[in-house]
């Protein structure tokens, strides 16, 4: 009955952590380029009360063992990479990446973060900024006296300036893309880290094979599925308030033996 209280603890834990996560996806429901994770459990190692072995050395054998698990435990965070729905802006500098890749971000140590999130802005020196003020990698500057601003699908950026008729190629957006995107580090801000897990990050340009298209004018928007996810979150609820019960059962059960001796 102590096995079946720690056991039940760590079940009451787990669904905990399961919640935490399930609340997280809820909450982001609105952030751009967001993309719903969920906790992986595995069950704990078992122990064996008796063996399936011969018995006795009377030939019979024993079809299964007998052996009682002892919980689970959390492993890892997966983030799905599926692609959320893309929906129109009409803001020129707002991008959204149709397929594979990542927005190159580069930070104030000079480090290379990725996003899914393609909301950029300029900032007072024309250069191309995120909604925290961080650049765009590899850096793209409009020129002064700009009129309007194109994007085209592989990520050519051009500008038509004053007085002019031909627009002005500008930049080339550069995306960047993982063996295991799955991987990738949170970090807040819409930002992701490379680790040994996601692999080194390999670059080419949009349209190219293993990379999406560049849509100028939309914003991706997160991948979680609201229904879903209050669905998981009952069940989760209902595990928990199940592991509950087994912890009172256990109890009663402890106190019924410790009364035998009365």
């Amino acid at each position: 009955m102590l096995r079946s209280l720690r056991t039940a603890a760590l079940g009451m834990a787990a669904q905990q952590l399961n919640v935490d996560s399930i609340s997280n996806n809820l909450a982001n429901i609105n952030t751009t380029g967001y993309k719903r994770s969920t906790v992986e459990f595995q069950d704990l190692l078992y122990e064996t009360i008796s063996t399936g072995s011969a018995d006795g050395g009377q030939g019979h054998e024993k079809p299964a063992e007998l052996n009682i698990g002892l919980g689970n435990k959390p492993v890892a965070t997966f983030r799905s990479y599926s692609q959320g729905s893309i929906e129109e802006t009409s803001n020129p500098l707002d991008m959204a990446i149709s397929g594979k890749g990542f927005f190159q971000v580069l930070m104030p140590d000079g480090s290379i973060t990725y996003s899914r999130d393609g909301a950029y802005r300029i900032n007072s020196t024309g250069e191309m900024v995120n909604a925290s003020g961080l650049k765009m990698y590899p850096n793209i500057t409009l020129p002064d006296g700009i009129q309007s601003v194109s994007i085209s699908q592989d990520g050519v950026v051009a500008a038509m300036l004053e007085g002019e008729v031909v627009p002005v190629e500008v930049g080339q957006i550069e995306l960047a893309n993982f063996m295991n995107p799955a991987g990738l580090k949170p970090i807040g801000g819409n930002l992701l880290a490379a680790t040994d897990a996601s692999g080194d990050a390999s670059f080419g340009m949009a349209g190219e094979t293993g990379y999406g298209t560049i849509m100028q004018g939309y914003l991706e928007k997160s991948n979680v599925d609201v229904v879903k996810e209050m669905v998981n979150l009952i069940v989760a609820q209902r595990s928990y308030e199940i592991n509950s019960k087994a912890v009172k059962t256990a109890d009663e059960m402890l106190a019924m033996t410790n009364a035998l001796k009365r």
